[in-house]
Formats: C-alpha cells, structure tokens, sequence
C-alpha cells in the first residue's frame, strides 16, 4: 500500500483511505461545483456488478439524514446503514500505472470478485 493510512472511527465504520486516495479525492472535490464546508466522498456498496456487489463512489454536497459521516485521512466520509457492513475493514487505494490509473478496493471479508476489481461476493 502506498503512503499513510487513516481508518475512520471505531464504532462508526471501519474504512481505511490510503493518503494517495485521499489526494485524488480532494482534487475531485475542488473540481466540483459543492460547497467545501460541506461536502464529502460518498462510499456505498450497492447490489450488481459481476459478483453480486460492487462500490461506488461519488462527491456530494452534504450527507443524507441517515448517513453515518467520518473524517478519514482529511476526507469527509458518507456511509449508509447498508454499506456500512460490507465496509468493515475495506481500504481504499488510488493506483496509476501504464494500464491506467484509478480507485482501488481491497476487502478482506470478500468471499470472492472478479477481474474488474470493483465488485465482490460476501
């Protein structure tokens, strides 16, 4: 893994974001039209994908009612109840290579995934 990790609070949801991550996040951020007191990456874990699962990341202005919201290596951090679980332990790393470059996951509670690296089976 590259750089400094920061796992989000105990209690709340056990995330970690590697500190390349959390750069690129904070370009996108800047690069969108959201107010920055407020706004924040928002993790979920959705049914689909090639296994059964797959992430999902976006910026977005605040978080829902509901959401369960950390800082986590400078990033403000949206979750919801039904992400939360599969969330556990989950860190998330930026890669660039000559293949190209991207968010990567990497789940130690996934029973299986596939080839595409963004979905999984738990």
């Amino acid at each position: 893994m590259s750089g400094i990790e920061q796992q989000a609070p105990a209690g709340e949801f056990a995330l970690v974001i590697t500190e390349r991550a959390a750069e690129e996040v904070q370009k996108f951020i800047t690069q969108e039209d959201v107010p920055n007191t407020s706004a924040g990456l928002r993790v979920s874990v959705l049914p689909g994908g090639c296994s059964g699962f797959k992430y999902s990341l976006n910026i977005e202005e605040r978080p829902l009612e509901d959401d369960m919201v950390a800082e986590v290596n400078g990033v403000r951090v949206f979750v919801d109840g039904f992400s939360a679980q599969y969330l556990s332990g989950v860190t998330i790393d930026y890669v660039s290579s000559m293949q190209g470059s991207g968010f990567t996951f990497s789940n130690p509670n996934a029973t299986g995934g596939c080839g595409c690296g963004t979905s999984f089976t738990a």
